[in-house]
Formats: C-alpha cells, structure tokens, sequence
C-alpha cells in the first residue's frame, strides 16, 4: 500500500486540484449551491484562506493559505468532500443517478462515490510560484473551452479579485506553463 508523505507547513500557502470519480459529469455546476455551502461549513468550523478558487463541470483548483500552527489540509478536503457527497445524496437516489455509484472497494471503505479518492497538491514555493497558480485557476475554464476570457466564467474568485482592484476586467491571461494535477 502507497505512503503518501505531504509536508506539514504550518501557515502554507497550497494549490489543489480536485476531481470527481466521474470525469465528464457536469455534477460540480448543477450543485454549486451545494458545494459552496461545502465550502463555508468548513471555513467556519477551520478557517483558512481562500486565495483563488475555480469550479469547472468535473474539477475544481483552488490556492488557499492555511492559518499559522496549522497544516492540516487534508481534514479540511475530507470534511468539504464529506458535505458536498451527504447534500447530493439527499437530493439524489444513488440507483438512478450513475455519477452516486459506487464499486465494491469504494462501499468497502465508506467512500461516497462522487470524488476521486485523493487531490493533488503542491506547496507554494514564493510569490512568482503563487502567482502562477492564481492565474491557473483563472485561466482554466478558457484552457477547457468553456469562455474565451477568464472572466466570462462565472464559478470563478477571478470576479473578488476584479472587484478588489487586484487584476483588470480585460485580463484573458496567456498560456501558463507547468504542472497543475489534470
């Protein structure tokens, strides 16, 4: 059985990459009501950052910044992962829907069936890296063909940060080199 071995920075900032077991299912779009209030159940019961967050039809990035002495990340996706699955579940039967299947190893080990078992993370290295991966998360709806700009997206953190003044409504991005867990 793998080891998985992430570091324990206390404070960091990290990029995730989130996916649903189902690749191609619209499921993360037609409950984003769901998810967002996935989202502030967690914040309020552990609070971090959020720095960027986009919600695509099958996966979701975001950069958030977790508070000083703590960096326990993990529980925070297990809990928002765990909301969203009990609130579609509720509103969905599992026979009729196939994105709530699940195989034998997943009942085997109480998974709900909707997300794949891990995400991919990466610790932010400095301001340039943090940079890049904000503007990831921005530019991946036009990367997938859903817009044009960045900000015709509309489950994106791109609108705060327009709103804020930290990057203008033109902005389209340009191609963004790197590794970003798809």
């Amino acid at each position: 059985m793998p080891q998985y071995r992430r570091p324990r920075a206390s404070g960091a900032r990290i990029f995730f990459s989130v996916a649903l077991a189902q690749r191609g299912s619209g499921l993360l779009l037609r409950e984003i009501d769901q998810l967002r209030a996935a989202v502030v159940q967690t914040r309020n019961a552990r609070p971090f950052g959020i720095d960027a967050f986009v919600v695509l039809p099958d996966h979701l990035h975001t950069v958030w910044t977790l508070p000083p002495g703590d960096s326990d990340f993990s529980v925070r996706w297990g809990a928002i992962k765990a909301r969203f699955t009990r609130a579609v579940k509720t509103r969905e039967t599992v026979g009729c829907n196939p994105t709530l299947q699940r195989s034998r190893s997943k009942i085997a080990k109480g998974d709900g069936g909707i997300w794949q078992r891990r995400f991919w993370e990466h610790h932010i290295r400095d301001e340039a890296d943090f940079g890049v991966h904000v503007k990831y998360c921005w530019q991946d709806p036009v990367k997938h063909w859903l817009v044009a700009r960045a900000a015709d997206w509309p489950y994106s953190s791109i609108h705060r940060d327009i709103r804020l003044g930290l990057v203008g409504l033109e902005w389209a991005g340009s191609e963004i080199e790197g590794a970003f867990g798809e």
